[in-house]
């Protein structure tokens, strides 16, 4: 089946893309998952911003998601969202299909001995409650990660001393031809902040393994671990997150500060005042203001101090 991907979007305003709904339908008779066209995904993110998914699909399951994949032309873009948390979507969209897994498909989450399993559209936080729930100890860096799990396994997810490489046993994925992947935590390839597996491989599950450990040694770990977040990060603000990566020997925040950005604005986007390696949407940002913003941090904080930052925060579509 060949499908034309999108129409040229000539401006901000002319967000639509050529609807393939009808197409992808008519070539998967038996899936079950919901297809939408030209969805808007600034519900979807943190940020509250971006314009539409050429095509938004909601899989069931595993098995349908497998399905659909095995089924959707090679030449057609996959991108992959999770809660959002840490996503900028440009203000043109999104060509190709945007993948949401659903916690009613993909939100199973369960102890047993010193593991936990768990699906990719599990929150992180859920992740730890459900370890500290069954005296599993290791975990509690995850109830500072406002994202989910599908999203930890790609970026290698960590927060206050631990990272996802530290506890991470298997993850298990869907590849672009549909088929069922199982990936170690060797075969993951895990750098700061990254992994090195296909970008095209959809996660779907992960296992992870801590220690037997006292409850009350857990409660005073993830109390440690909300209050740093309650005091030192812009939760209530329409964020993004941790925008750049730390660089070698050095703080993004640090940097930034150092910079003189703290507070810096850029149309409705303004460098966080409580801590400036976020940036928040004040209002009325769009995705441009939001990108820009941290362009010109980065480009400030290299004439500073001579360092590139790096985006820690994911970005998708067409400016």
């Amino acid at each position: 089946m060949g499908l034309c991907v999108a129409r040229r979007i000539e401006s901000v305003e002319d967000l639509s893309f050529l609807d393939i709904s009808g197409d992808l339908k008519s070539a998967m008779p038996d899936l079950r998952g919901r297809i939408l066209a030209n969805e808007s995904l600034a519900p979807l993110t943190w940020f509250r911003v971006g314009g539409p998914a050429q095509i938004l699909f909601t899989p069931a399951d595993e098995s349908d998601l497998a399905y659909f994949l095995s089924k959707l032309p090679q030449n057609i873009p996959l991108y992959v969202v999770g809660v959002g948390s840490n996503l900028i979507v440009r203000d043109g969209g999104v060509e190709g299909v945007v993948i949401r897994l659903s916690p009613k498909g993909f939100g199973e989450v369960k102890a047993e001995g010193d593991t936990v399993s768990a699906g990719a559209a599990v929150l992180d936080k859920r992740v730890a409650e459900v370890a500290a729930a069954a005296n599993i100890g290791g975990l509690e860096f995850y109830f500072g990660i406002p994202g989910t799990v599908g999203g930890a396994l790609r970026m290698n997810a960590g927060a206050n001393g631990g990272e996802t490489k530290d506890v991470l046993v298997e993850a298990t994925g869907i590849s672009r031809d549909g088929k069922k992947r199982i990936f170690s935590n060797a075969d993951m390839k895990f750098v700061y902040r990254n992994s090195g597996i296909d970008p095209s491989i959809v996660f779907t599950s992960a296992l992870f393994r801590g220690k037997m450990t006292d409850a009350e040694s857990i409660r005073v770990r993830m109390n440690e671990v909300q209050t740093h977040r309650e005091s030192a990060q812009p939760i209530r603000e329409k964020t993004g997150g941790s925008t750049f990566k730390n660089p070698p020997g050095h703080s993004a925040w640090k940097l930034v500060d150092a910079a003189g950005c703290r507070g810096l604005k850029v149309g409705g986007a303004q460098v966080s005042e409580m801590h400036c390696n976020f940036l928040i949407n004040t209002g009325d940002a769009t995705g441009h203001d939001i990108e820009t913003l941290g362009e010109t941090v980065r480009a400030r904080v290299k004439d500073h101090s001579g360092v590139e930052l790096q985006w820690e925060i994911k970005r998708i579509g067409k400016a």
